[in-house]
Formats: structure tokens, C-alpha cells, sequence
């Protein structure tokens, strides 16, 4: 089916823009709200050591900015992600970038001003009730005095964020706009459109055939523009580079990790424990070749269903009517919020043409989370539902619960209410399906989790860690040396697989490697997740994770995830997932024997 033009598409599955503003009349005065509200902060520099009363004066007409520039900005970004290549929304979102620009200029002034403020003056005024929502956020600029600049050196830095998102712009570009596909052939012999969201589809077809086409032909794709990709990727490790040096960070992972509270070592940990289960990864690509009965199993052949005879064909309201079945075990309220999420239009559920490819969450302070989607009536989509909605929970109950400067939660814990949500859908699967060919066929999905969640997504961010050092260190990053170390990595994650030349191209079309050690947190929220569906359904007692969701950015996230019974620092939380997925693993041998 041909991919259409969103004006086409039915407005019933398509986000509700209104909530956030009437009318693109609405928005353009809000943005000149918002752009005074920017130029008013050059009132504040030089007010906020006076006292812990001007202190707050100028935090909130510094968040006060924020909020209305955030709006502003999320309006039009969400348009254009709806339609890249409509030329008005490219003009909004560049208007709002600019004015985020100008933002960021603006608060320049705040951190260095904050850290000159006598210390112990400084702790006396955080103990007052009236600066009470902002302890954390002091308490934080504080931990990271070493990393700040001066005033006119943060100035420049704010300056340079347009031109450091050009790497990432290019690439939505060329991937959402410019980039086309080959016809294919279906499993009838039919000639279809190959696209970004179908290709997922054809990955998945039980046919060997379409599976290969599908695969050759859009990796090709990719391939004839390897050089200019590699050109792009290298740019945005080289503005990451950047950043690190000019701020005194050890490396650029050590500059993402920080802000977060995250010690690099965290990072490091999970990428030596997972090749500790490579063994078991064997295994289960071993059972996959067997039972798939292949001589070769190619890296095609890793998506497709491993038992036969097993459709699981969910359309859009039956996968809501599943997230809602599977996530019960939260309560009451949950169930709510996604009654709201389908009713309000919180969802843009299918794709069409120019539309962002994949899946995403973006919360809205004070309104509500949008949720994109590229649906196409697969398990797979019920799973990306689920995930996506666990992310909308997690943002409108921080949203609820917090403050506009405490509400956004970090990168570490962004992952965990999403995978919450899948975690569960497979546990509710399995507690109501009976027949042994679904029932394997579940489980598979559940170990598919594990080797695209965990796995791969530790493969991609040992891949940036490498990629990131290796430039450090003065080694250029061409698409030679790009192809060669993403080829190392699959020769030991992929142990028993056949990784072929063509494979080593994939990371040219990864969006998340640009924005730079964000995927680690995949694996990190999947073991964590885990773990806490797990005690969930043991106890029947959801409050401390519902307590967690609502948390935000008030606390650091290991401090966040504690409150749900995880503690990343200890090497049990990946040591365990990796035993339920050996577990998992045995029990779908046994099944399959």
C-alpha cells in the first residue's frame, strides 16, 4: 500500500494540536511572549547573590522563560515530526531554534554567578523554605562547578547549539525526506513500496526471500550514501568531542554521563557483564539456526518468527485494549491515563509520507505527552505501543507531580517505564495463552527483547564509546574505519551468525547515535525493568513504582530507581536479567525439543 501524504491521512488518529495552542495565530503570540520573557532575563545577571529572596526572583523568570520557550518549541517540532517536509514546519522549528539559541545565551550568566556566591552563604540559603523547589538544581550546579566556563565563555558555547545540531538535522533530512526505496516483492510475488516503517514488516515475513530482498535493498540503499553518513556521524562526535575538552570532561562519555550522576563506571560495567552472556547468546542463535532449519543463519534471518503457523495480527484498538489488560496490575489510575491517551488524541498512529520514522514520547509540561507512531497491526506495534505509553506515564505523572524545573526526568531512567510496560505485556501473554505454538512463540518475543534491547543496544553504545575515544585519541572517523569497528562488534555479539559485508553499514542508520551515549540506557532500563515487573507481580503492589514515575528530575536517577527496589550500582540488577533470559532461554529449548 502506498505510503500517503499526511493531509490524507484520517485526523482521528492524529494528534490534537489544540491543547497546547489554538491556532497557529495562538502559537505565533506565544512566541512573542515567550521571545519577551527570553529578553527579560537581561535584567536578572547580577541580582542573584543579593539575597535568597532575589535569588528565587531570578530562578523563576528564569523558568518562567523556559517553560514558554519549551511550548513554543515542542508545537513545532511535533508539527514538523508529523511532516518533515513541509516547508512551513521546517521555518517554525528553525524559528523555535533560534529562540532556544537565544534562551540558552541568556542563562549563560546563570551557573557562573550561582558559583560565585560565598559557599556556606550559598547552603544556608538552600536550607529556606522559599528556595525549596529549587535544592536539587542548586545542589547540582554546585557538583558541577569544575565543568562550568565564565559568563562570556558559556555565551559562546550557547551560540554554537544551532550549527552543533546540523549533524543530526542532515541526517532527518536525507533518512525521513530525501531517501527513497526500490520497489520489493512480497511473499505472493507482488511488487510493493519498501519504506521505513515496512521494512520492519518484510524483516519479519516467514519467506526467506522477501526477508533477503528487503534487507539488501534497503541497507543498498543506505550504502550509496556511506561516505556522506560517516561525514555526518563524524561531525557529531566531533561537536561531543568538543563539548568534553572545552569543559575538562576526561571523554565525551564521561560529559553525557554527568549530568545525569552517572559514573562512567556504570557504563563500563554493563558492557563487561554483557559479554559475560555472550555464551548464552550463542545458544539462543544456535536454537534460532535449528529450528528455523538453516545451513546459514544470516543477519536477515534474526527478526522472523521462529514458530511456525503463528500470526498474531493486533490492530490499533486491540493493542490498546492489551497495554490495558497486561498493565492492570498499576491500578485504577493507569488504566485512566490510557483511556485519556486514546480518547484526547495523545496518538499519531500511522505512518505517512514525510513522517519521522520509528516511535517516540515527548512529554509536554502542563498538557500532555505525544506519542508518535508508525502502526502497522504486527505484535510488534502492540509491544512499541506499550513501550511508547509507558514513556507517556512516566512524563505526564512527573508532569502532574512536579514543577516546570523539576519535571523532566533524566536520560538513566528514561527507558524504564517503557520497558515496564513491555515486560508486563509479556507477562500477561504467557499467564493467558495455553497453546504450546504461541506460547513459544511468546517467549521468543521475550528473548528477542533481551537480544535487541540488552544485546544490541550494548553492542551500539560500545560502538559510540569506541567511536568516541578512537577520535579523542586523533584517529579519523571515515566510513572505512566506521564499517570495520561496527564489523568487529558483530563478529562477537553475533557469535554463530553469518555477519555479512552488507551488516557492516547498519550503524549509518541509527538516529539515536546522535545523540550520543543515550542507548546504553535501553539495557539499562530492560535489567531494571525487569526487575521491577517482576516484584510487581509479586507482591501486588505497585506504589513505589508509581511513586518513582512521578518523581521527575527531583532526585539523581540511581537515588530515583531506588525508590523502586533497583540499585544500578550493583552489578546484580544486570547479572539477574541476564539469569531470566538463560532461564527464559531453557525453557524455550524445552518447549521446542
Amino acid at each position: 500500500m502506498e505510503c500517503k501524504m499526511r493531509h490524507e491521512m484520517d485526523p482521528a488518529f492524529q494528534w490534537d494540536f489544540t491543547h497546547i495552542f489554538e491556532s497557529k495565530e495562538a502559537w505565533e503570540a506565544a512566541y512573542a511572549e515567550a521571545q519577551t520573557a527570553v529578553q527579560a532575563l537581561s535584567t536578572v545577571p547580577g541580582t542573584l547573590g543579593t539575597s535568597a529572596a532575589s535569588l528565587k526572583a531570578g530562578l523563576d523568570a528564569v523558568y518562567g522563560a523556559a517553560e514558554k520557550a519549551q511550548l513554543v518549541s515542542l508545537y513545532a517540532f511535533l508539527h514538523k515530526s508529523g511532516d518533515n517536509g513541509n516547508a512551513d514546519y521546517q521555518t517554525m522549528e528553525g524559528r523555535a531554534m533560534q529562540l532556544g539559541i537565544a534562551l540558552s545565551s541568556a542563562l549563560a550568566f546563570m551557573e557562573p554567578e550561582i558559583l560565585a556566591i560565598d559557599r556556606d552563604t550559598l547552603t544556608a540559603w538552600m536550607q529556606s523554605e522559599e528556595l525549596a523547589g529549587y535544592r536539587h538544581i542548586l545542589d547540582d550546579i554546585v557538583r558541577g562547578a569544575a565543568h562550568v566556563l565564565d559568563t562570556e565563555k558559556e555565551q559562546m558555547l550557547a551560540l554554537l547549539g544551532d550549527a552543533a545540531s546540523s549533524p543530526r538535522k542532515c541526517f532527518d533530512m536525507l533518512e525521513s525526506v530525501d531517501m527513497t526505496f526500490p520497489t520489493i516483492h512480497d511473499e505472493n510475488g507482488k511488487e510493493v513500496p519498501l519504506t521505513h516503517g515496512s521494512y520492519g514488516v518484510y524483516l519479519h515475513s516467514r519467506n526467506a526471500a522477501v526477508r533477503k530482498e528487503a534487507y539488501e535493498t534497503y541497507f543498498k540503499e543506505f550504502g550509496k550514501y556511506i561516505n556522506t553518513l560517516a561525514a555526518m556521524y563524524a561531525g557529531s562526535v566531533k561537536f561531543d568531542t568538543f563539548y568534553a575538552r572545552v569543559r575538562k570532561y576526561d571523554s565525551a562519555c564521561e560529559a553525557a554521563l554527568f549530568g545525569s550522576n552517572v559514573p562512567v563506571a556504570v557504563y563500563d560495567s554493563l558492557t563487561e557483564a554483557i559479554h559475560g552472556g555472550l555464551p548464552t547468546m550463542k545458544r539462543y542463535l544456535a536454537l534460532r539456526k535449528k529450528v528455523l532449519g538453516m545451513d546459514t543463519l544470516n543477519m536477515y534471518d534474526l527478526y522472523c518468527p521462529m514458530v511456525d503457523d503463528v500470526e498474531f495480527h493486533v490492530p490499533f484498538a486491540d493493542g490498546m485494549d492489551l497495554v490495558r489488560k497486561a498493565t492492570a496490575p498499576l491500578g485504577a489510575r493507569y488504566k485512566d491515563l490510557l483511556d485519556m491517551a486514546e480518547a484526547n488524541h495523545w496518538m499519531d498512529v500511522y505512518e505517512n509520507k514525510g513522517k519521522t520514522t520509528g516511535a517516540f514520547s515527548c512529554g509536554v509540561h502542563g498538557v500532555h505527552p505525544y506519542v508518535l507512531l508508525n502502526y502497522t497491526d504486527t505484535l510488534d506495534d502492540a509491544y512499541t505501543l506499550a513501550h511508547e505509553l509507558g514513556h507517556a506515564m512516566h512524563s505526564y505523572l512527573s508532569s502532574e507531580k512536579q514543577d516546570f524545573a523539576n519535571h523532566r526526568y533524566r536520560i538513566l531512567v528514561a527507558e524504564v517505564a517503557s520497558t515496564v510496560n513491555e515486560v508486563l505485556l509479556t507477562k500477561y501473554l504467557l499467564s493467558v495463552e495455553t497453546d504450546k505454538a504461541r506460547r513459544a512463540f511468546i517467549l521468543n518475543k521475550f528473548l528477542e527483547g533481551f537480544r535487541t534491547t540488552v544485546f544490541r543496544q550494548t553492542l551500539f553504545a560500545e560502538f559510540e564509546r569506541k567511536a568516541h575515544d578512537v577520535y579523542m585519541a586523533g584517529q579519523p572517523l571515515t566510513a572505512q574505519y566506521l564499517n570495520g569497528l561496527y564489523r568487529e562488534l558483530n563478529l562477537m555479539y553475533y557469535d554463530g551468525a553469518d555477519v555479512g559485508e552488507l551488516h557492516d553499514i547498519e550503524w549509518a542508520r541509527i538516529p539515536h547515535f546522535y545523540n550520543a551515549f543515550y542507548v546504553y540506557q535501553y539495557a539499562t532500563g530492560f535489567c531494571s525493568a525487569v526487575a521491577i515487573a517482576d516484584r510487581i507481580l509479586k507482591t501486588g503492589d505497585a506504589s513505589d513504582y508509581l511513586k518513582f514515575l512521578a518523581t521527575g528530575g527531583s532526585d539523581y536517577p540511581i537515588e530515583e530507581l531506588k525508590i523502586a527496589g533497583v540499585d544500578l550500582t550493583s552489578p546484580d540488577t544486570v547479572a539477574n536479567a541476564l539469569k531470566v533470559f538463560d532461564e527464559t532461554l531453557s525453557e524455550l529449548e524445552d518447549l521446542l525439543a
